[in-house]
């Protein structure tokens, strides 16, 4: 065998033996970089039967991944559950979003590291078809009310005041004696009541009196005829 054809061996098995290696380690390479299958979601509740969901990280690589879960409906997102950063490792990490799912519910987990991978987690997580259900507490037991202690008669009302203190008082009544009934008002002005009795026997007297003086006078006219 000429020298020629041993370096082309020696050649060749170089070339054969860098490409395994060069294999191997693009292998190795894609082992450690992060990628979507490095992602899982879960849906559970907690002791106190609230729900949760929780993703987990195992990209031993510690990248920073941003996750983002969505709640859909009729294949679009209905709203945004909450956003959270996790640093995966190789027993891997997770992170727990607080949420009341209701059975069969979907949701859409979005991973993001940043020039690695930016895809959701497939298929869509489904919860499971009976809800979590919140543990009953027992209302505490009300204290029975302490009936109040009868009111005291010093701590009853002030009595009122007597009615002689409430009446407002007498006025000093005039001392004169009032008027006697059916009286006018002449006996303001010194007349009395009997007034309008002699007056009236007054009246008669003249009357009287008139008619002597005309039977008087004309008895004496007949004299004198006679």
């Amino acid at each position: 065998m000429s020298i020629s054809s041993r370096t082309a061996r020696t050649v060749r098995i170089l070339g054969v033996a860098s490409a395994t290696a060069a294999l191997a380690l693009g292998a190795a390479g894609n082992a450690l970089a992060c990628n979507i299958r490095d992602f899982s979601a879960v849906a559970s509740c907690d002791d106190n039967g609230k729900g949760l969901i929780t993703v987990k990280d195992i990209d031993s690589s510690g990248k920073t991944a941003t996750v983002t879960v969505y709640l859909e409906s009729n294949g679009a997102d209905a709203k945004q559950i909450g956003e959270q950063t996790v640093n995966g490792t190789k027993d891997g990490a997770t992170i727990t979003f607080s949420e009341d799912w209701a059975a069969n519910s979907q949701y859409r987990v979005h991973v993001k590291v940043n020039g690695l991978v930016d895809e959701d987690i497939k298929p869509l997580l489904t919860t499971p078809g009976k809800a979590c259900q919140t543990a009953e507490t027992t209302p505490p037991a009300s204290d029975t009310p302490t009936p109040s202690a009868p009111a005291s008669p010093s701590d009853s009302a002030a009595p009122s005041a007597s009615a002689s203190d409430s009446a407002a008082p007498v006025p000093a009544g005039d001392n004169s004696p009032s008027p006697a009934a059916g009286t006018s008002n002449l006996a303001e002005t010194g007349a009395s009541s009997s007034t309008p009795m002699i007056a009236g026997i007054a009246g008669g007297l003249v009357v009287i009196g008139g008619g002597a003086v005309f039977f008087g006078m004309r008895r004496r006219s007949a004299s004198k005829v006679g």
